[in-house]
């Protein structure tokens, strides 16, 4: 194998609004060679560097950051490249597939139209039906039909929006792929095929990738060698099975401390949710009920489709005939694909889109058809964390202000008050030190961080029904496990009730009671959590069972 990619002494700081005695480094002084064909992942806790590295790898940081060190692609240094050469580098030699994907997507612009850009941009000699025909072809690679081609992003479900974004990056076709948290969005199915694609092209075109996440079982199962990552400096590397079976520095035993604890089952001590006080007639009073709810949408065909196919509309399902029952003071586990009405079933239930037919029950009183007024009282009530923290909080409002403003709009507390209750609930979701963190800015935190906020500014309100949408998604395993034990702590505290949505089974296994499997709109299996895991019923979960990595205690084999 030749050298592809070679990192030496790197060291990142990003420009600060005030001179400081010590250089505060996001990397520092990390060095690494990647070969051609080979898989790397990078884990470490949200805000320790990985993504930095990523980006400065391939000169994207903001021309203020300080850098040091040398990074050399095919031993020609990165940082030497004039704009004509490193516009090339940028996407034909190296593709960044970010972890947010609207980051990459132009919302006035179409799936079809983002694919025939970036082609034509760096391949001008295609014409417009082989620029398309690739792009399709690649689209379906990643599981996203050619009928969707004019589509626009806002169309797409998250796990879809992060399909095209890894599609765009293989366009190209690069020599290296640089996935920052590429399946943070994905269920678990898709999630396995777009890495098994990945680790695909590894082979056939000695493409290397450079995996940064923090799913130890994902990378484990993917991954040749394993980077591992704390404040800004590489602790520990080394071939997969050799560090998560014989890790040597005291972080990385944490970290796999922490995701074996969240995979842990019942044959190796598990102790389940369920207890005594849940099957009591006092605990069986039903908090939420949803009978035969639908959610359909119509899509309208233009002229050309409607003349040459006869077809006036669409109509899509996005949730069809779902009936369950959430009782006071249980944790139900909503899982399956993206794209399956999971989210759509949770904006439903909220009020936030009006059913196309059935009828959702709160304590009892039909909730369908509320006025404005009493819609507010009730969200007091009924609270969300979105999938992406940044869609619910304002860029241009400090994070102790973002926390603080549901206090104000249901008018719970003065402003002193206010700001005690916010201080003690950054403190709870680990953000500290407190008074640093209340003055920042969302776009000052990592995605972990803006992810803990939002949590926070959910809690405040100490609401009696929790909507959870992916909320540890882009968490790594020892922040996941302190977010799910703290949510454990604040239920037991506050007599919460919670709707976990989530694509990470293992999530669900460890936290919910119940589980409620989705596919295509329906809910095709509902029961308790282990009898879900023991024995699945329904040939979907059991297809979703198999894709989930497992994280073992035992040296894993790498797929080939």
């Amino acid at each position: 194998m030749s050298d592809l990619l070679r990192v030496e002494n790197l060291r990142v700081a990003y420009p600060t609004r005030q001179p400081r005695e010590t250089i505060d480094w996001a990397v520092d002084d990390v060095s690494f060679t990647l070969n051609a064909g080979e898989r790397l992942g990078f884990v470490g806790e949200s805000g320790c560097g990985k993504s930095t590295l990523g980006r400065a790898s391939m000169r994207l940081l903001p021309s203020a950051t300080r850098i040091e060190g040398r990074v050399s692609f095919a031993g020609k240094s990165v940082f030497d490249l004039d704009p004509g050469e490193l516009r090339q580098f940028r996407g034909e030699v190296v593709a960044l597939v970010f972890q947010d994907p609207m980051t990459r997507l132009d919302p006035l612009m179409t799936i079809g139209d983002h694919c025939i850009e970036t082609l034509l941009s760096h391949q001008s000699q295609l014409s417009k039906k082989e620029a398309k025909d690739k792009a399709i072809a690649t689209l379906e690679a990643v599981r996203i039909k050619g009928d969707r081609w004019s589509q626009y992003p806002h169309e797409f479900s998250g796990g879809m929006r992060q399909r095209v974004a890894i599609a765009l990056a293989l366009l190209l076709d690069p020599k290296l792929i640089v996935a920052d948290e590429p399946t943070t969005s994905l269920d678990v199915t898709v999630a396995s095929e777009i890495l098994q694609e990945l680790t695909r092209l590894c082979r056939e075109r000695d493409l290397a990738l450079l995996l940064i996440s923090h799913d130890l079982a994902m990378v484990g199962e993917y991954c040749d060698r394993v980077a591992v990552m704390y404040r800004g400096k590489m602790v520990e590397t080394g071939k997969t099975r050799e560090i998560l079976s014989h890790p040597q520095h005291d972080y990385t035993r944490s970290l796999l401390a922490a995701a074996l604890h969240i995979q842990v089952t019942e044959e190796n001590g598990k102790i389940t949710q369920q207890d005594e006080a849940l099957t009591s007639p006092l605990e069986k009073t039903p908090l939420l009920e949803v009978q035969d709810l639908k959610q359909h949408y119509v899509l309208e065909s233009n002229l050309l489709q409607q003349l040459f196919t006869g077809q006036d509309t669409q109509t899509i399902k996005a949730v069809d005939e779902v009936n369950f029952t959430l009782y006071r003071g249980e944790i139900l586990g909503l899982v399956g694909e993206s794209g399956c009405g999971k989210s759509t079933l949770s904006r439903t239930i909220l009020q936030l889109v009006s059913p196309t037919s059935g009828r959702i029950q709160w304590q009892g009183r039909d909730i369908t058809y509320l006025s404005v007024s009493e819609l507010r009282l009730l969200r007091r009530q009924m609270q969300m964390i979105f999938q992406d923290p940044l869609a619910c909080l304002n860029p241009l409002m400090r994070v102790g202000d973002a926390i603080a403003d549901p206090l104000f709009i249901h008018q719970l507390a003065t402003p002193a008050e206010a700001r005690q209750k916010v201080e003690t609930m950054l403190e709870r979701v680990g953000l500290t030190p407190v008074k640093e963190y209340y003055h920042r800015y969302p776009r000052e935190l990592s995605g972990g961080q803006q992810q803990r906020v939002a949590i926070a500014r959910a809690l405040i309100v100490q609401p009696q029904l929790l909507i959870c949408d992916e909320p540890v998604s882009m968490l790594d395993a020892s922040v996941q496990t302190q977010v799910l034990d703290l949510m454990q702590e604040l239920k037991d505290e506050f007599d919460l009730t919670y709707l976990f949505i989530t694509h990470d089974l293992w999530v669900a296994r460890f936290l919910c009671d119940r589980i409620a499997v989705m596919n295509s709109g329906t809910i095709v299996e509902l029961g308790e959590t282990e009898q879900i895991f023991s024995d699945p019923q329904h040939p979907y979960t059991k297809t979703l069972l198999n894709a989930a990595p497992l994280l073992e205690a035992q040296p894993p084999q790498t797929r080939e």
